[in-house]
C-alpha cells in the first residue's frame, strides 16, 4: 500500500531493571572472564540470551550444573530463599541481578510475614518471578491467576492478609483480580505503591494510545516475555489486530494487507536493535515513514551490585544501553 506509516510507541523496549541485569552479566564477564553462569534466562529475550551466550555466559536452571567456585548471576526475575541458600552452601560468588522492584516485593513479604500476615499473590503460575516471590516463604502465600481463584483461597486468619502482585501483569487484569480479593477479604492490606512496575504500566499506557491511532500493532518481544505478551493483549482488547514477533524474520506480509498505519512497540526485555531491524523489514514491505508518538520519558536508573561498579545514566545512554 502506498504511503504506509509506522507509529512508534513511547516508551518502549528496555527498562532500567533489564538494562541493569544485562550490564551485570557483561561486567562480570569482563571482570572475571568466561564462563559466567546465570540461573535462568537473565531476561526473557532470545536475542539478548544468545548475545550473552556468545560472550561466554552459560544459562542453567539447576545449581548442580555450576562448578564449585564459579561466578553465578541470579536473573532479573528473582529467586526463592531455597535457591539463595543452596548457592551459599555451594560457595559460589553470587551477583544478584534481581530487578530492584521485584526485590521490593520480596522485602515486603518478609517484613509482613514477621508480623503474622498471610499473602495472596496475583500472578501467572510457573513464571520465574512468581516462583521467586512465592519462594520467599515456606507456606502462607497463595497464588491467584484469575477472579475464580480468589474464591478458592482458604486463609488461617482472613483478618491478617496482604496482597502482592507479579510486576509484569496487565494493569487492567490485576485491578479486576484485586477488586475480587477486596470483596472477599475486606481487611486485605495492599502495598503503599502498586507492585506492577512503572515500565510495565508506561508501556501498556503507550499501547492504549497507539492502538487507537493505527490499523495493526506489532510487539517486539519473545514468547516467554510476560510484559511483551501483555502488550499484545492490551492492543487486541481495544479491537486492534496485534501480533508479537521475536525479530524481523517473524513478520508476515499478510498482517499488513490493507492496513495503512502500523503501530510498533517493544517489551521491556526487547533491545532497540530488534526494533530497528523490524522497522527496516516494514520498510521493505512498503512503509515509507516513521513517526514517534508522544509519551513518558523514563529516567530511572538502578545502581549495580558492589564489586561491579556503576556508571552514570549518560554513559549508559552513550553505549546505546537505553533505547532512544
Amino acid at each position: 500500500m502506498e504511503g504506509r506509516e509506522i507509529l512508534l510507541a513511547e516508551p518502549r523496549g528496555f527498562c532500567a531493571g533489564v538494562d541493569r541485569a544485562i550490564e551485570i552479566v557483561e561486567r562480570a564477564l569482563r571482570k572475571f572472564g568466561a564462563p559466567i553462569y546465570v540461573r535462568h534466562e537473565i531476561v526473557h529475550n532470545t536475542y539478548v540470551v544468545n548475545d550473552l551466550k556468545a560472550k561466554g555466559a552459560i544459562f542453567i536452571e539447576d545449581l548442580a550444573d555450576v562448578p564449585p567456585g564459579a561466578t553465578l548471576v541470579f536473573s532479573a526475575h528473582g529467586v526463592s530463599q531455597a535457591v539463595r541458600r543452596e548457592a551459599a552452601q555451594r560457595g559460589f560468588q553470587v551477583f544478584d541481578a534481581t530487578c530492584p522492584l521485584v526485590t521490593k516485593v520480596h522485602v515486603e513479604v518478609a517484613k509482613l510475614h514477621k508480623e503474622g500476615y498471610e499473602f495472596i499473590m496475583i500472578g501467572h503460575k510457573g513464571h520465574p518471578e512468581v516462583e521467586g516471590t512465592m519462594g520467599q516463604l515456606t507456606d502462607g502465600i497463595y497464588l491467584v491467576e484469575d477472579v475464580a481463584d480468589v474464591e478458592r483461597v482458604r486463609l488461617r486468619n482472613p483478618e491478617k492478609v496482604a496482597v502482592v502482585t507479579q510486576t509484569t501483569l496487565s494493569v487492567d487484569d490485576a485491578a479486576e483480580i484485586l477488586a475480587a480479593v477486596k470483596r472477599r477479604f475486606p481487611q486485605v492490606r495492599e502495598p503503599k505503591k502498586q507492585d506492577i512496575c512503572y515500565a510495565t504500566q508506561n508501556r501498556q499506557d503507550a499501547v492504549k494510545l497507539l492502538a487507537r491511532e493505527v490499523d495493526v500493532v506489532i510487539v517486539v518481544g519473545s514468547p516467554t516475555s510476560s510484559n511483551s505478551n501483555r502488550l499484545r493483549e492490551v492492543a487486541a482488547r481495544l479491537g486492534t489486530p496485534a501480533y508479537m514477533v521475536d525479530g524481523p524474520q517473524d513478520l508476515r506480509a499478510e498482517w499488513l494487507d490493507g492496513r495503512q498505519r502500523v503501530g510498533l512497540t517493544a517489551g521491556a526485555s526487547a533491545p532497540d536493535v530488534l526494533v530497528q531491524q523490524v522497522i527496516a523489514r516494514l520498510k521493505e514491505l512498503g512503509a515509507v515513514a516513521v513517526r514517534r508518538m508522544q509519551g513518558v520519558q523514563e529516567t530511572v536508573h538502578f545502581p549495580l551490585p558492589k564489586g561491579l561498579g556503576d556508571k552514570s545514566m549518560n554513559e549508559a545512554a552513550a553505549e546505546g544501553r537505553f533505547a532512544p
